[in-house]
């Protein structure tokens, strides 16, 4: 589905930003568009900044769920700081990605290089995540990992577990560190 992303563009409030933007709604079905402005109210514009495809998945529908179950269901959009741009009378902005997924908006938000905000989802894409997520997900029965049936305690030798190889025991004392050298394991003395 393509859906038009709207930020507002503010002037900043510091003399190392230049502009303060927000992503403050999205529309969906528009057509492409590159900063079209939309509304101007004194110093603050909001710009149709561009048109990402909003594309879902069926590996996809438990975080599609969990987002839906949200206080306020959110589409995600996923910008980066485009420099070769500054000089321009636009943001330095540059549309990424739109996703309905908390999950990987939440992995765009780690890296750090991303700017990732919230926007609430208009009723009909709800209808239409929530349509696909009821049609094709599938609970996932949970397996509970099983440990090694190895008995590593049984055996108490001092070289520590036997699956390690180790010529001495762990629990050796350290070496004397004669003035000027250094005594090796193996009985050489390296200078």
């Amino acid at each position: 589905m393509p859906i038009g992303v709207v930020i507002r563009v503010s002037p900043g409030v510091t003399r190392w930003a230049k502009w303060n933007c927000k992503v403050v709604a999205v529309l969906p079905g528009s057509g492409d568009a590159h900063w079209k402005e939309i509304r101007r109210d004194g110093d603050v514009v909001d710009y149709h900044a561009g048109t990402l495809p909003l594309e879902i998945y069926r590996s996809d529908t438990e975080a599609y769920k969990q987002g839906l179950s949200a206080r306020t269901p959110s589409l995600f959009v996923v910008m980066r700081q485009d420099i070769s741009r500054r000089n321009d009378d636009t943001p330095d902005l540059d549309l990424i990605l739109l996703t309905a997924s908390p999950f990987e908006a939440q992995d765009y938000m780690d890296s750090g290089e991303e700017i990732v905000e919230p926007v609430p989802m208009p009723p009909a894409v709800i209808a239409w995540i929530r349509d696909f997520s009821e049609l094709h997900h599938k609970e996932e029965v949970f397996h509970k990992r099983q440990r090694d049936k190895i008995r590593v305690d049984l055996k108490q030798d001092g070289i520590g577990d036997s699956r390690i190889f180790q010529t001495s025991d762990v629990y050796r004392a350290p070496r004397k560190v004669l003035k000027g050298t250094l005594s090796s394991g193996s009985g050489e003395t390296v200078h």
